[in-house]
């Protein structure tokens, strides 16, 4: 399923994952000033939706430990289009699902791991905001900021430990 959202000069975008059911009060300072907010799956809870909504619009996708009647209406991955951008979001990346050479997308955003990362490969931004309440690896917990203009993409990972 593909979702495009309204044009405009530039998109700021909350990336988060990870969250197992809690949500870090630094999350919403983080996400303040952003448009839209992306959730990489393990959720853990619905109410981490409803919350996240409350920041600004949210968009989803159903991680490996998200079960429940309320997961199940998650899909697993996502196409989302900003400013002629193409956006994949999946929970894991082990599972991506796209054609690297005939597909076009500009971003894959994904999670799982834990381990926040920022890498563009053959012309595409890979990112993973790591875990806002669990991260591994030494790693603080983190999300991603991700702006969007005509024809520039930016990312940055936030230390949730710095923000609080």
């Amino acid at each position: 399923m593909s979702e495009k959202i309204e044009s405009k000069a530039s998109y700021l975008i909350g990336v988060i994952s990870d969250t197992h059911g809690r949500l870090p009060q630094s999350v919403s300072k983080a996400f303040k000033k952003t448009d839209l907010i992306i959730h990489a799956g393990d959720i853990g809870d619905p109410e981490i939706i409803d919350a996240l909504e409350k920041i600004a619009p949210t968009r989803a996708v159903r991680g490996n430990m998200d079960m429940g009647k309320w997961a199940r209406q998650l899909r697993q991955n996502e196409t989302i289009k900003i400013n002629n951008k193409r956006l994949y979001v999946i929970h894991d990346v082990y599972h991506l699902d796209i054609n690297q050479q005939s597909d076009t997308y500009h971003v894959v955003i994904y999670g799982h791991t834990h381990r926040p990362q920022v890498e563009k490969q053959q012309g595409v931004l890979y990112l993973n905001p790591g875990s806002a309440v669990q991260p591994r690896f030494g790693y603080p917990p983190s999300v991603a900021l991700l702006e969007i203009k005509t024809h520039a993409i930016k990312a940055r990972l936030i230390d949730l430990t710095s923000t609080a």
